[in-house]
């Protein structure tokens, strides 16, 4: 979570000995408050997100992205950007579904085949990605982890 900004609170939970710091970015910038509780924000994320990694050096962080929501290719380019500049090492990517017909309307269902393109995207900006229609935050999160492990015994960072 990101303790609506409290970063003692952050620290506190990066202090207890767990190896992977997951916090969901979950849309672009524009689309935070049409999407996100009002006590969330794109920057807090961000700066939670920056805060873990900083705390305790050698963690892991994560974050999701829902797509379909009405978000341009530029605006998940720059969450990468954002993401990467703020030490996230893991992204996935996945579509948004609507729960209920009362919760916000898909914009676009993405192809597979887009689905692949940002998963490769992620990659040449150094994440470790899952990406697809039905990705949700956890997919295969400790396949994901397991995956930067030989990177950290060889001293290579989270």
């Amino acid at each position: 979570g990101d303790w609506q900004g409290r970063l003692d609170l952050v620290e506190q939970l990066v202090d207890c000995g767990m190896d992977v710091y997951a916090h969901n970015i979950e849309t672009v910038e524009r689309l935070q408050r049409i999407v996100r509780d009002r006590r969330a924000g794109y920057q807090q994320s961000l700066s939670v997100l920056r805060h873990a990694k900083t705390s305790k050096p050698g963690i892991v962080t994560k974050s999701s992205i829902m797509v379909g929501l009405g978000e341009t290719a530029e605006e998940l380019h720059q969450v990468l950007r954002d993401l990467r500049d703020h030490g996230v090492d893991i992204v996935t990517f996945g579509q948004y579904l609507q729960p209920t017909k009362s919760h916000m309307k898909v914009d676009r269902y993405m192809e597979p085949s887009e689905f692949d393109e940002w998963k490769r995207v992620a990659e040449a900006l150094g994440f470790h990605c899952a990406s697809g229609p039905l990705v949700r935050s956890s997919y295969r999160a400790g396949d994901l982890f397991k995956s930067r492990l030989p990177r950290r015994a060889a001293g290579g960072g989270p």
